[in-house]
């Protein structure tokens, strides 16, 4: 009846659903790639026509990395879960799905990194282009640097590859592993990201992502990065960079010219006899004899904030053209990099990590950048296209409302309805705004306090059956 040349008119609605609901069904029916599909190629997880990877599997390249950012997407979900998914819309198209999880586990191990790291790179270059990677006030793109840390299982090849952190016995902790990433100033996207043990220094890390500054970059960063070597490099790659001075670092006035109030200028040397442990011979002599730096202070009078005085550095020099309040200003919003940090570990759930192997520990990273990207994203379109700031979206409500119209979405009827459910999906996205609370300051303490048992000072093989602390055991006193 589809095929009729009697009826043209009628032929969307005798066809079964329609043209647009057939082609969902022909993909992997996960409910992420109608949505996230814009920001990362589909064709970049497309199976190859031979070789590896090119059999015919239940979970082939492209559905097993759309699950995967599906189980990202729900915190905590286990593989489980997302075999459970996968069924239930195969059984809408009466296909018979194992229900053991082993096909799905190993389909990730298959999934190629360099294609995870590649999708990661688009997915923030969608983003920035998104929001034309300009900064309000700045017409050159601006990259936030910084490190932090997640938690993953006590397995014996994580413990090799990642370490305890010091202080922690064996058997008794997890290993930690230490990342450095960089942080799109303009949309809130992390490009780049390089793990390591928990004990690796970050400018040690910082060398591995050189390539990605490019010429007429800003970077910015906290004290670690106010060094000679960084802003040496920076210089090298024409680029700029915004840090607070190195603790380390003494500045005597006397020695520099002033420019403005609280503004300085001063040539640093190349220390000859501490060459920076993180670097080559060959890279250290590369490096200049001298530059000049700039040097502003600021005083910070504000209750609750922890530092009071700030002295940055930075590469900025024509106090004309890059006042000395607009640095200051751009340096405060570095702590937006802390805050997308806890977006991704405490919202989405990464501070824990949940694979038993190495390998799969850097696969688990990028899906969740990737998923975070994607919301970044989305975050910058519904801003662009309501003309608010993004920084006023708030990132738990996306996550939120995108879980809540992925279903919807993906059985839209027709393309015409599934603009319209997108377009809604925005205004509800941009109607969730965060109220403007500046200079607000939350004590760092937890309220909600643990349950009552024994830390595991011990293997756990070897603690034993312990009395409970609210029924201990006789002959022991109860303290009150």
């Amino acid at each position: 009846m589809n095929k009729t040349p009697y009826f043209p008119a009628f032929r969307p609605k005798l066809a079964a659903l329609g043209r647009r609901a057939a082609s969902i069904r022909n993909h992997s029916a996960q409910e992420v790639e109608s949505e996230f599909g814009r920001y990362v190629p589909k064709n970049m997880f497309q199976p190859p026509a031979a070789g590896t990877g090119s059999r015919k599997r239940h979970f082939p390249w492209d559905r097993t990395f759309w699950c995967f950012l599906w189980q990202a997407l729900q915190s905590k979900t286990s593989c489980r879960a997302v075999v459970r998914k996968v069924q239930a819309q195969s059984e809408n198209q009466r296909l018979q799905f194992d229900e053991n999880t082993s096909a799905y586990c190993q389909a990730r191990k298959r999934l190629p990194q360099e294609r995870l790291e590649k999708a990661l790179h688009c997915s923030a270059e969608s983003a920035d282009h998104i929001a034309g990677n300009i900064v309000p006030g700045w017409n050159r793109p601006i990259k936030v640097v910084d490190a932090t840390s997640f938690r993953m299982p006590d397995t014996p090849a994580n413990r090799k590859e990642f370490t305890y952190p010091a202080g922690q016995k064996k058997g008794c902790g997890f290993p930690v592993a230490k990342a450095l990433a960089l942080f799109s100033l303009a949309s809130g996207a992390l490009s780049h990201i390089v793990t390591a043990k928990w004990s690796a220094p970050e400018l040690g890390l910082l060398q591995t992502l050189w390539y990605s500054i490019q010429k007429n970059d800003i970077l910015l960063g906290d004290r670690a990065y106010g060094v000679y070597a960084v802003i040496a490099n920076l210089r090298l790659r024409l680029a700029d960079g915004v840090f607070r001075l190195h603790q380390a670092r003494l500045f005597d006035k006397r020695k520099a010219k002033k420019i403005g109030h609280n503004d300085w200028l001063i040539t640093w040397h190349k220390p000859l006899y501490q060459k920076a442990p993180y670097l080559t011979d060959k890279q250290w002599a590369e490096l200049p004899d001298s530059l000049t730096v700039r040097i502003i202070y600021t005083r910070i009078d504000v209750k609750g904030f922890r530092t009071r005085e700030l002295w940055i550095v930075a590469t900025l020099l024509d106090p004309v053209l890059f006042p000395s309040q607009l640095i200051i200003d751009l340096y405060f919003r570095r702590w937006e990099m802390e805050v997308c940090f806890r977006d991704i570990k405490t919202t989405m759930g990464m501070e824990d990590l949940r694979c038993l192997s190495p390998a799969m520990i850097q696969k688990e990273i990028l899906i969740f950048l990737i998923a975070h990207n994607c919301i970044r994203a989305l975050i910058v379109e519904t801003a662009r296209s309501h003309d608010i700031s993004r920084r006023r979206i708030s990132f738990k409500g996306t996550v939120d409302t995108v879980r809540s119209f992925h279903s919807e979405l993906i059985h839209a009827l027709s393309l015409r309805r599934f603009n319209r459910l997108r377009r809604r999906m925005m205004e509800i996205i941009a109607a969730d705004v965060l109220p403007l609370r500046p200079n607000r300051s939350e004590p760092r303490a937890v309220k909600r306090r643990p349950k009552k048992f024994h830390l595991l000072n011990k293997p756990r093989h070897l603690m034993g059956n312990l009395p409970h602390l609210n029924y201990p055991s006789k002959g022991s006193k109860k303290h009150a």
